[in-house]
């Protein structure tokens, strides 16, 4: 998905282009904790529920696109090459 959003971010204007999502959808939260493991750190994590008719819609899903999948490289895949889970 990296790729793809550099791709669009360097090249010309591209106007309206297909949605597109990651391989897996994470929690915010499950994103720290595996990076914060990862690198061998301690840190609360405080869950601040957003309110507002935009922050639910995230948290159903809205904003996800499971069906429109780039790429193949996982969260995990992610921080034992970088940060060397």
């Amino acid at each position: 998905m990296a790729a793809r959003l550099t791709e669009l971010a360097l090249d010309k204007p591209a106007g309206l282009v297909p949605d597109m999502g990651g391989p897996q959808a994470y929690r915010l939260a499950d994103l720290l904790r595996g990076y914060l493991r990862a690198s061998h750190r301690h840190r609360p994590i405080v869950a601040i529920r957003q309110p507002g008719r935009a922050a639910r819609a995230f948290r159903d899903g809205a904003n996800l696109a499971p069906e429109h999948a780039v790429g193949h490289r996982s969260w995990e895949d992610f921080l034992a090459e970088r940060v060397g889970a």
